[in-house]
């Protein structure tokens, strides 16, 4: 199958559909100008192939992501205000997200680990809870209690 994003005015992906290989090789192929104008002709509007597989524009894309033309890449949403994009246009927060590693530790003397590490945009800390379920924030060198 081959996958189509629909992009708005600002290049905001609003719907995502699928195409036979058959049709879209048919019609150009693989990202194609006229592969795209097949599509629309179909579905008005502007069309991006997407790869389900990432095999190019970086990514499978979703409702939300922004299509770079200049890039010629598809762009994940950022959920947070905090966060920015790296190198390779992947977002980032301010603060490095914890290892595996780093979340292990030691609890009444049994192996732990820190679970579902999860952003905290008030914080500006990755949060994550502790074996007797209060919450530890990291500052990206240590674990720390909240509270």
């Amino acid at each position: 199958m081959a996958h189509f994003a629909k992009l708005d005015e600002n290049n905001i992906v609003t719907q995502v559909i699928t195409f036979s290989n058959d049709e879209v090789n048919a019609n150009g192929g693989d990202l194609s100008i006229e592969a795209e104008n097949f599509v629309a002709a179909r579905h008005p509007g502007t069309w991006k192939q997407t790869s389900y597989n990432n095999n190019f524009r970086k990514q499978y894309c979703g409702i939300g992501f922004t299509y770079d033309s200049v890039k010629n890449k598809f762009i994940a949403s950022n959920s947070y205000a905090s966060w920015s994009l790296d190198e390779n246009d992947d977002w980032k927060a301010p603060v490095e997200e914890p290892t595996e590693e780093q979340c292990n530790y030691t609890y009444n003397n049994e192996p732990f680990k820190y679970i579902w590490a999860k952003w905290d945009e008030d914080l500006q800390k990755w949060t994550s809870l502790h074996g007797d379920d209060s919450v530890y924030q990291w500052d990206g060198t240590s674990w720390s209690p909240i509270n």
